[in-house]
């Protein structure tokens, strides 16, 4: 039996969220129907040619503005008026105390009841949200105003540091599942739900694309250059990375930099690298497609992450694909894929002398030690994350969930 599945996330396809890409292409690949439905991002300039094959591909909701939803949204309270005064009572609790005005809970609503009517014109028999932000609002509302049951994928970290003002446990309860992608996600979920529905939790990782662990091995370089992929935002901490930078040269030792990413924090972090006098050490490129991204890892002796909070970052794991070490902040599900002393180098969040002195510790490692833990790296990271095999563990949940409502 072939499911007819949807995926629904708030923008995409998005550079950051190639990882969503790779499971619903693995899906498909094991023979899912997956519908694409998004809140934005039929317009976005894309760096990568493969989301820019997704594009077409996704239905958009704002595409027609506000005046779309608001005909989708009278039209659903005509048509199914219970079920849309249940929506709205629902879309009023999830309002109240949360993270964003009530008004936008209401915007939701409009949004889950144009989702809806297409969610039924094609068919669809379970959809699953990325994030347990307003993507898994809007789907819950759907759900409510009678569409199918639904399932969402929790990376973390915003779901953690505001679960009551998201209601993540009233979305968690009304979900069919609810997936972690790792065992530190998964352990935070089981605070807000009853002890009865912890097996309603289960943890799929995100996977690594095969476009990395099919890479040949490249030997790790002698040149003392560190690589850092990511947003360039506050909790990823790259000012401290500068900071910590602007340490090993004043030890003595020199090194390069590469900051692969763009964001908010571009300019501060630009002005940091100025006031300390690293402009010649330090390059910031901007956001890259996959295939730059690969080419950057390789080139740099090992990757560097100083975030403060995260879920599980994939560029980790393409990073230990690659078969280069991880140095990384001991923060969430990193300890549960990051070895110290085997596969790279822990050290505490928010402590720039640790992590200068971890940078130090792989700089003047030997090439033939990297290697090792490169190599290390690379099987342990294939072993837990390929991509397909963390497809298939979704498709038997959408199996077991979806399948025996369908049947029964």
């Amino acid at each position: 039996m072939s499911l007819r599945i949807a995926y629904f996330i708030n923008q995409y396809p998005k550079v950051s969220h190639s990882f969503i890409r790779r499971e619903i292409l693995a899906l498909e690949r094991q023979g899912m129907q997956v519908q694409r439905y998004a809140l934005r991002g039929w317009g976005d300039a894309v760096a990568d040619p493969e989301d820019a094959a997704e594009q077409p591909r996704v239905r958009y909701l704002l595409r027609e503005g506000l005046m779309g939803l608001a005909r989708a949204n009278v039209r659903v309270a005509m048509t199914r008026p219970r079920c849309w005064g249940r929506a709205f009572m629902l879309a009023l609790r999830t309002g109240w105390r949360a993270d964003r005005p009530l008004p936008l809970h209401l915007v939701y609503l409009a949004e889950a009841c144009q989702l809806y009517l297409w969610l039924v014109d094609a068919g669809v028999q379970h959809v699953h949200a990325h994030f347990g932000t307003n993507s898994a609002e809007v789907v819950m509302l759907a759900h409510a105003l009678g569409g199918p049951g639904y399932s969402f994928t929790v990376h973390g970290s915003e779901e953690f540091d505001k679960p009551q003002a998201l209601h993540l446990g009233e979305k968690m309860r009304r979900a069919r599942f609810v997936v972690a992608i790792s065992s530190f996600g998964r352990s935070q979920l089981y605070r807000w739900l009853p002890v009865s529905e912890w097996p309603k939790v289960q943890v799929v990782h995100c996977g690594v694309d095969q476009a990395f662990h099919r890479v040949p091995a490249q030997p790790v370089p002698a040149a003392a250059r560190l690589v850092c992929v990511g947003r360039l935002c506050e909790q990823k901490g790259q000012l401290l990375l500068v900071q910590a930078l602007a340490l090993l040269k004043a030890r003595g030792m020199g090194c390069e930099l590469v900051l692969a990413g763009d964001g908010e924090m571009r300019d501060m972090v630009e002005a940091e690298i100025a006031r300390l006098g690293l402009q010649a050490q330090v390059r910031i490129t901007g956001w890259i497609a996959s295939a730059q991204v690969r080419e950057e890892l390789l080139a740099a002796r090992a990757m560097v992450l100083s975030s403060f909070i995260e879920g599980l970052p994939v560029v980790i794991m393409e990073a230990m694909a690659l078969r280069r070490p991880v140095l990384s902040t001991c923060v969430a599900g990193i300890p549960e894929l990051v070895q110290p002393g085997r596969t790279g180098w822990l050290f505490p969040p928010g402590d720039v002398d640790a992590l200068a002195d971890a940078m130090q510790a792989c700089l003047a490692a030997p090439t033939g030690e990297l290697q090792a833990m490169g190599d290390a790296a690379r099987e342990r990271v294939l072993a837990r994350h390929d991509v397909d095999t963390e497809a298939a563990k979704l498709h038997a949940l959408f199996t077991q969930y979806v399948g025996a409502q369908v049947r029964g």
